[in-house]
């Protein structure tokens, strides 16, 4: 089991280009499972261990993890024996009958239109750093990027002519993503000040990054975190925004007027529309909206139409 988890890690590294985070993950779920198979004195021989063994493994997981947490643990260990399987290792996967635990999926959390507005325009500070702050909320809510994609842009990613920006997302993939008229004119400006941020006037430690910290360095998640947070603090939006809450904003919006959810999923780098779709159910009001506009029925009272609404949200909800 070592030597094949040595061999999986490798390969989602470096052939498969799961991100550091992902193969760290499944490298401590299957290092837990090795432990389990030695402390209940089970064969190490991967060809030796059925699904009887998994379903062991995840049992005791229930009373310290979230149900999310064992699916995620669980997607490692299928990901691992169907490399196995696929490399002649074993002839099936242990894995592939277990069930995942049931997942209460979490809505996507989002502003209104008005508090991005709000996040995105109001009173920031007249500095260098201020005009980066600036432009990464203006790209993070425009664009729909991931804050780990927008920490990961370089100067050569973004073209301000063509209104683009060209990102990598999960798995290496790469996507071509549209910068609306704020974000060019913020990015701009950011540009013009962008090596006045670097306060430590030393060699700077990624030249190449769009977005820099005050000693040269390549800004990281945690601090686009906190930035995004205490601005959400400071226009009194709510108790603290999320990079990822401007991201599902960019996606509920343009689903609201009137978007196709292909599009959608290209834009924000899904990689199956079932992730996209999470955002229709924010998007009652534009439903019916539409609805009355289009429907020759339509014209009703407003008892009538508290109804409606009221039964298709029904409808969504028994649907998830």
């Amino acid at each position: 089991m070592d030597q094949a988890t040595t061999l999986y890690l490798t390969y989602i590294e470096h052939e498969r280009r799961f991100s550091h985070r992902t193969v760290e993950a499944y490298g401590s779920a299957l290092r837990e499972f090795c432990r389990f198979l030695e402390e209940k004195d089970l064969s190490d021989d991967p060809a030796g261990i059925d699904s009887t063994h998994v379903r062991a493994y995840l049992a005791g997981l229930y009373e310290r993890n979230r149900p999310s947490s064992i699916a995620a643990k669980l997607a490692a260990l299928r990901g691992f024996f169907s490399y196995l399987k696929k490399m002649g290792l074993i002839d099936s996967s242990p894995a592939a009958a277990v069930r995942t635990p049931r997942v209460k999926r979490k809505m996507p959390g989002f502003v209104s239109v008005d508090e991005a507005s709000r996040l995105a325009d109001v009173d920031w500070e007249d500095s260098p750093a201020g005009a980066r702050d600036k432009a990464m909320v203006e790209v993070l809510y425009g664009s729909g990027l991931r804050v780990s994609e927008l920490c990961a842009l370089d100067l050569d990613s973004i073209d301000l002519d063509s209104k683009s920006v060209r990102v990598k997302g999960k798995g290496g993939k790469e996507r071509l993503v549209p910068l609306g008229r704020k974000a060019v004119e913020a990015l701009d400006s950011h540009l013009r000040q962008r090596e006045a941020v670097v306060v430590v006037k030393n060699k700077m430690a990624h030249p190449e990054a769009l977005f820099l910290n005050r000693s040269g360095g390549r800004l990281s998640v945690r601090s686009v975190q906190r930035m995004v947070a205490r601005r959400g603090i400071q226009m009194a939006t709510r108790e603290a925004v999320h990079p990822h809450s401007l991201r599902h904003s960019c996606a509920t919006h343009m689903l609201d007027g009137g978007a196709d959810l292909r599009v959608i999923q290209e834009l924000l780098g899904h990689a199956s529309l079932s992730t996209t779709q999470r955002y229709t159910h924010v998007s009652i009001d534009g439903l019916m909206e539409v609805y009355d506009k289009a429907h020759p029925k339509a014209r009703q009272s407003d008892g009538e139409k508290r109804e409606k609404e009221g039964a298709v949200k029904t409808r969504l909800r028994e649907k998830k």
